[in-house]
């Protein structure tokens, strides 16, 4: 731990007594580089680094907390602001969690929607995470070029939803709303887009000789050490290991989609980055496999006493009004014991581990966020490089703050 005397105005702990000639800079809390507000404080000999303590806490929410004064359906605005770059994921990830609570089965249709826009969602945060990259390296085009893409995306979940960002997209039993008319048309017109764009975002960026030399062989780490920190998601498998939720652990229907797992070899940034865009193109292919086949039926499950009726009904029918009534009031009830379920988040495996005592609400939430177990590993991936070559690294993990400081 980290501690700064004010009195005497030196740091005690590991950086108490500095050689001569080395210097302690912070790399963040408010800096662009960090992408978010976080802390490093790095000892640094001349340009390259010999040891760093990354220090997280400036933007706790107690979302956790939280969720033990929300009903299952409120805790969505939570996972919304956690990784707010892809939050329907999120969202499926905790009411998987909770249905998974009351042993109920949504109908097909309901499936197929919720796994094309957790696949769109994921491309959504790849773009972010590879622009981004190029960006913190002084490659600005890429970025502009991918992003419009992602607009298109943002343009449907808003379409369907009614918000870009904070989607609170899915309720326990079923989705908010139906997919609209032209839900199907536009999602494959995105797609058709974005397949050459990838291509030349590839050309423009990966290809680059400068882009090579600054990303290859920087901040790798070893599979062993990977998996000892507790990685996950495209960081895990661009360290050469092939762990993916949804193969090894398959919810909805992954299990009945043809995609591969790219994977890498040294865990490096480069390897970071080339295993994203080839997600990229295997969520295009998920998508191509549902898209066209999207079942014909309702958008919740038939569950008076769990998903709200819809208004026209409860204006009209007094069995339905009873029916809203008791939910608003009483809410779900959850049978009492232990519920985990992990989901494949943008970053990796997003779990959700909640105790129910049969309430409303919660007993006790704990999220398993991927960002919190990678950047635990950061001061190791980083120590022994350059202070430049740490915001690459920093970038290719894709810290999102929110997510790593539920």
């Amino acid at each position: 731990m980290v501690m700064y005397d004010k009195t005497s105005k030196r740091f005690e702990g590991k950086f108490a007594n500095l050689p001569e000639g080395h210097l302690l800079v912070n790399l963040g809390p408010s800096h662009p580089a960090t992408h978010g507000i976080l802390q490093n404080i790095i000892q640094l000999d001349g340009e390259r680094i010999v040891d760093s303590e990354a220090i997280i806490g400036y933007v706790h929410r107690c979302f956790e907390k939280l969720g033990e004064r929300y009903d299952y359906n409120q805790f969505l605005v939570c996972t919304d602001r956690m990784n707010y770059i892809s939050t329907p994921l999120n969202n499926i990830g905790w009411i998987l969690t909770a249905e998974k609570m009351l042993q109920i089965e949504v109908p097909e249709r309901v499936t197929y929607v919720r796994m094309i826009i957790s696949e769109l969602s994921r491309i959504m945060d790849h773009i972010i995470c590879n622009g981004i990259l190029g960006v913190d390296l002084g490659a600005f085009s890429g970025m502009l070029h991918m992003f419009h893409h992602r607009e298109n995306i943002h343009s449907i979940l808003e379409k369907l939803t009614g918000a870009r960002l904070t989607t609170t997209f899915c309720r326990v039993g079923g989705m908010e709303r139906d997919i609209y008319p032209e839900f199907v048309t536009e999602v494959k017109q995105v797609i058709a887009g974005l397949k050459p764009a990838m291509d030349e975002f590839n050309n423009l960026l990966i290809r680059n000789k400068i882009f090579n030399e600054r990303t290859a062989g920087i901040g790798g780490i070893s599979a062993e050490d990977a998996i000892a920190y507790g990685f996950s998601g495209p960081n895990l498998r661009a360290a050469g290991v092939a762990w993916d939720v949804r193969k090894d652990n398959p919810y909805m229907l992954y299990d009945k989609v043809d995609f591969d797992i790219p994977i890498g070899e040294d865990g490096s940034v480069l390897h970071r980055t080339l295993v994203r865009m080839e997600e990229m193109r295997q969520s295009i292919r998920i998508i191509e496999q549902l898209i066209d086949n999207i079942p014909a039926g309702s958008y919740h499950a038939d569950l008076p006493n769990i998903f709200l009726p819809e208004k026209h009904r409860v204006y009209n029918n007094m069995e339905e009004l009873i029916y809203h009534f008791k939910l608003i009031m009483h809410g779900i009830k959850v049978p009492e014991g232990e519920y985990y379920l992990a989901t494949e988040g943008g970053n990796g495996e997003l779990g959700f581990y909640v105790v129910s005592d049969g309430g409303k609400t919660p007993w006790r939430v704990h999220v398993r966020r991927p960002c919190f177990w990678f950047y635990q590993a950061f001061s190791h991936m980083v120590k022994g490089g350059l202070l430049a070559d740490s915001v690459a690294t920093m970038s290719s993990l894709n810290v999102i703050a929110g997510e790593l400081d539920c």
